[in-house]
């Protein structure tokens, strides 16, 4: 890896430099991979700790009936989960991870990754991010389980300006259901006004609305 590289992945993920030897810095690769690049699989070993430069990584947990459902996204500085937990317990993934566009990573291999976690800095910044990380997670769990679909929808709309450039299996991988219920639900936003439906693009015409209906909450969920 080259020095500039180099820099960029140590502010990156601080502690990183005391962690590491100069061999093992010198020894570490940078990956260069396009958008749709799938980087691990369910059950398979983890191949090291992630470390993202620039790009984003989608992980997502796949169902035996097709659906899908995302678990979080990997930017730059932040931690893989799913791998880190792996490491953690020298097991299988439980998720499989793709690149949403273009990436640049490294890989720091398993048994440099547990040696590196000697070094008190680089061992409390990751559990820092596995801390936050898990919080988002528990976060996710509570709305699968208690918010209502509609809610959860409205919220993705939420946040990405009048215009969202998507599809609709986007949104329900996303929200870990069918393509069909999406589809039928952003339908019921149009006849209400809330949205415009066009190909690949959801213009949003009621914010407010869909804030609402975002903001119904648990509570929502057990009207009839």
């Amino acid at each position: 890896m080259n020095a500039t590289d180099w820099a960029a992945l140590a502010a990156l993920y601080p502690g990183l430099g005391d962690a590491l030897t100069p061999a093992q810095i010198d020894a570490l690769p940078l990956l260069a991979v396009p958008a749709g690049t799938t980087l691990f699989r369910e059950a398979e070993a983890c191949g090291g700790f992630p470390l993202v430069l620039d790009g984003e990584v989608r992980v997502s947990r796949s169902a035996s009936n097709g659906r899908e459902l995302e678990l979080y996204r990997v930017m730059p500085g932040e931690m893989c989960l799913v791998s880190s937990s792996c490491l953690f317990l020298q097991g299988t993934l439980t998720a499989h991870g793709v690149t949403q566009r273009p990436t640049r990573l490294s890989l720091l291999p398993p048994e440099v990754f547990q040696a590196a976690l000697a070094a008190t800095p680089f061992r409390d910044f990751v559990m820092g991010l596995f801390a936050s990380r898990l919080t988002e997670l528990t976060t996710l769990v509570e709305a699968v389980a208690f918010q209502r679909l509609d809610a959860r929808l409205a919220n993705a709309l939420l946040g990405h300006g009048t215009q969202v450039h998507t599809t609709h299996q986007a949104l329900a991988d996303g929200l870990g259901t069918v393509r069909e219920i999406v589809t039928r639900l952003l339908r019921r936003f149009e006849r209400e006004g809330w949205v415009e439906l066009s190909r690949e693009c959801i213009t949003v015409r009621d914010s407010a609305a869909l804030r609402a209906l975002a903001g119904a909450g648990p509570e929502a969920a057990r009207r009839p």
